[in-house]
């Protein structure tokens, strides 16, 4: 009967076994999970392109809605669900907030997970 577990990505070995709904390594002690497709999605999340709350690509110039009320942090302002926003510019910015725009209430980061393509 051939070998159907993987070997351990850790050290190599192929001495695997299944244990719920990950993949045990005995000789490293190290586990997985048995879900590839888990890892898959998390691959697509970190490729580098922007996506919006509806997993479209985003790019610069794109006009975007937005999905959720969002407080303006440091203000007693609030950016509506609904609001369009024109002329995004993708950027590498800390804490996931990726998108630079101008709106009524001046210049924002936010984050694309709030957004939707318009």
């Amino acid at each position: 009967m051939p070998h159907t577990t993987p070997a351990c990505p850790q050290c190599g070995l192929e001495n695997t076994y299944p244990d719920g709904s990950n993949y045990v390594c005995p000789d490293c002690a190290f586990e997985w999970p048995q879900v590839a497709d888990a890892a898959d999605t998390d691959a697509d999340a970190s490729d580098g392109i922007v996506r919006d709350a509806n997993g479209n690509p985003l790019a610069d110039g794109d006009a975007v809605i937005l999905v959720k009320d969002l407080k303006v942090k440091g203000s007693s302002s609030t950016l509506k669900k609904g609001t369009k926003i024109k002329s995004i510019r993708l950027v590498d910015g800390a804490d996931g907030h990726n998108v630079d725009c101008k709106t009524d209430l001046g210049s924002m980061l936010l984050k694309s997970e709030f957004l939707k393509k318009a």
